[in-house]
């Protein structure tokens, strides 16, 4: 059948319009100044704080297929990377403009979809010159200007001075829940054998099981830094950068390995904190000024730092990092604590009073722990007819009959503690606080693992599963303490930690007065986290505060002053049409510009929302100040690299680490970037292409002698 094809409004394409309207309530949420937002919800007149593109997206009522393409693509950037959102974010509505732009200019849409899919292609290959590796970057943080001093603060003293030695500079707590008892979770085993536990009392993170890191207030300019071993390239294997248009993951998620080799970052440990400073300070120049976040993220590098060191395992492990959001508790009382710590109700809390410095037996649900629980993929018996699945307790006694067998399993074994992934009948919680039994829900598989790995308990689905073997012990709960010793009642929830001799993990308590920016807390420590592991997963990182963007702008700019010479060989070849390729040619260098326009809005708005110009204009004369710089030096990528090291690229008085001098770099991930790149120039080129509408049918003539027969192109 014939077939034409026509542009639902050749003048204003809706969904782009939409990708750019939605884009701009993002622009205040660039760059590491960012700054927040209340989304309103008009029905109930509730309001939400928000400080990302992730919750800014999450918290809008999107009912257009524009707007449901937009969140996909937010959530999968955020699900595999957790950075480089607000980025995505700004450049779709960018290059949505720039189509829209190229559209009015009557620009095929062949070609806008060829040349700039072509045009971002080449800038990814162009920044590779950027990246320098983790080796690299430890080496120039060794060699530049900064010192120790320019952060070093003053520590508190506890104990003796083996607690603290220069080559550390960290704020530490004594845990005044065990003050004379020093739990050697930094050893080698599980057994009852120190296994080098003296050494790990002579190091700076000696007793981490009885301290924990204490970060000062925000306004405190004071900063701690990581001394330690030299940071040489990671061994881990690193996935290769692919690309799917429709959104798809990079193959298998780069989360699935949460271990991150310290092979080598470990040697060599100097006694000179001046001379190396190891992954603490690449935390610092990945936090791009979150100086809370960083603190914590370096507390607990050092910590699994000395504890590879003392038994033998070299890894960066983000499963053994948990959070727990204590909300009535000012920001400062923020800390690091070894083992779990959760919340539990005041009833419980009563139970743990009782617990407390007695070893527990503890047990471990890889589920919900209620009768109706079946696990994933349960096929029920195809000759059975169910007449009724779930009674309730007024109804019968087969509720009651569940309840009291389950009870009866647990006294049996002598069961203390139940750590539940999922849900917990609520019947039952009441009556093991009756009979003395802390049952704790919705806990991730990472704590019950790790937990497992430290009590010999074994996880099991159903209760009726239970043996002898699967019980652990060794388990110890108390209710948690502030760094002023004090336990902590916040009315309906009471924190408390779960610790075991020898258990890995370590809990980032996260406090604030502030309910609404609990959230916004949590999710720039979680920023941070993944930050430090995808540089370590890519083993190298891209020059930050505009450098790589800079670079793109520059080399785009090139491409598009000499389109013919820059031209696509294989253009004929790709299109498998003279014409289209023709198309693609002519129409180069206002491609071109356009694309370019949305890495130069990306540096205006991050540069203004830093304070480093006091407008857009302003900070476009910058930009363009720097390119023909750039283009009179002759090699624009030399000329960035020298501006990034000499501190005065795109820097005015203000930014992330102003307070700490010229020396610190900022620098930024490799895959999460380009991959936040090719997702918003994807969304942006499906949506152009998706905003259109095929008309089929026999009435070719009637199209042809309409008066709209010039916005038809027959296929």
């Amino acid at each position: 059948l014939p077939m034409a094809f026509r542009d639902v409004n050749a003048r204003r394409h809706i969904g782009l319009q939409q990708l750019s309207t939605l884009a701009l309530a993002g622009r205040t949420l660039l760059g590491p100044m960012k700054s927040c937002k209340f989304i309103v919800d008009e029905s109930t007149n509730q309001s939400t704080l928000i400080c990302s593109a992730v919750r800014l997206i999450e918290s809008l009522d999107l009912t257009s297929a524009a707007g449901q393409l937009l969140n996909e693509t937010i959530q999968a950037q955020n699900k595999e990377f957790k950075t480089g959102m607000s980025t995505l974010l700004f450049l779709i509505g960018a290059w949505s403009s720039a189509v829209l732009e190229c559209l009015q200019q009557n620009v095929p849409v062949s070609a806008v979809v060829s040349v700039m899919s072509e045009g971002l292609n080449s800038c990814c290959e162009k920044v590779q010159c950027l990246q320098i590796s983790i080796h690299d970057v430890n080496k120039e943080l060794c060699s530049s200007s900064v010192r120790p001093n320019a952060f070093k603060s003053k520590t508190c003293q506890i104990g003796h001075d083996s607690l603290l030695n220069p080559q550390t500079f960290l704020y530490f707590q004594k845990d005044i829940s065990a003050p004379e008892e020093v739990i050697p979770i930094n050893s080698c085993s599980h057994q009852e054998d120190d296994c080098n536990f003296k050494k790990c009392l002579d190091s700076p993170l000696a007793g981490f099981g009885s301290i924990a890191s204490l970060v000062k207030p925000a306004g405190d300019k004071s900063t701690s830094v990581i001394s330690g071993s030299s940071v040489i390239a990671s061994s881990c294997n690193r996935q290769k950068l692919t690309h799917s248009r429709y959104f798809s993951t990079l193959g298998k998620s780069h989360f699935s390995s949460q271990q991150i080799n310290f092979q080598g970052y470990l040697s060599g440990q100097s006694a000179d904190p001046s001379e190396c400073y190891g992954l603490g300070h690449l935390a610092m120049t990945l936090s791009h000024g979150n100086q809370t976040s960083m603190k914590l993220l370096q507390s607990i590098v050092a910590y699994q730092q000395e504890r590879a060191e003392c038994s033998g395992s070299s890894q960066f492990n983000i499963a053994e990092i948990v959070t727990c959001c204590l909300l009535g508790l000012p920001e400062s009382y923020s800390c690091v604590s070894p083992g779990f710590v959760t919340l539990v109700s005041p009833e419980q809390a009563t139970i743990i009073k009782y617990f407390e410095d007695k070893p527990l037996r503890i047990l471990l649900m890889d589920g919900d722990l209620t009768e109706q629980y079946r696990h994933l993929g349960f096929n029920r018996p195809c000759n059975i007819r169910t007449v009724l699945e779930h009674p309730s307790l007024q109804e019968g006694r087969a509720g009651d009959l569940w309840l009291s067998s389950t009870l009866d399993i647990l006294i049996s074994f002598e069961v203390n503690l139940v750590l539940v992934k999922g849900n917990v009948c609520e019947n039952l919680m009441e009556s093991c606080i009756a009979n003395s039994i802390l049952v704790i829900g919705s806990v991730t598989r990472d704590v019950l693992c790790a937990f497992g790995e430290v009590t010999s308990a074994q996880p099991l689905t159903y209760l009726t599963q239970l043996n002898a073997s699967c019980v652990g012990r060794g388990a110890q709960v108390e209710l948690w303490k502030a760094c002023d010793g004090r336990a902590m009642d916040l009315g309906e929830l009471v924190p408390v930690r779960i610790k075991v001799r020898g258990i890995p993990l370590l809990t980032a308590v996260l406090t604030t007065t502030v309910a609404s920016k609990m959230q916004l807390i949590e999710d720039q420590f979680w920023t941070l986290v993944y930050r430090l592991h995808h540089a370590l997963n890519d083993e190298k990182v891209f020059l930050g505060g505009g450098a790589v963007e800079l670079l793109c702008l520059s080399h785009i700019q090139m491409l598009a002053e000499h389109p013919l010479q820059t031209a696509n060989k294989n253009a004929v070849r790709e299109f498998h049409n003279p014409w289209l390729a023709a198309s693609a040619t002519e129409y180069k260098s206002v491609v071109l510009e356009a694309l370019a326009s949305g890495w130069k809005q990306y540096l205006s708005v991050v540069m203004c929302n830093t304070a480093k110009a006091a407008s857009e204009l302003e900070a476009c004369t910058l930009v363009d100040h720097h390119l023909k710089k750039a283009a009179d030096c002759g090699s624009p990528s030399a000329y960035i690299l020298k501006e990034f090291r000499r501190g005065d690229l795109l820097r005015g008085g203000s930014g992330p680490f102003a307070d700490h001098g010229e020396g610190l770099k900022v620098y930024d991930n490799v895959t999460a970037k380009t991959e936040a790149w090719r997702r918003a120039l994807d969304l942006v080129l499906l949506v152009l292409q998706t905003d259109a509408e095929i008309i089929t049918g026999p009435k070719r003539n009637q199209l042809l002698n309409s008066h709209v027969s010039s916005e038809f192109m027959f296929l």
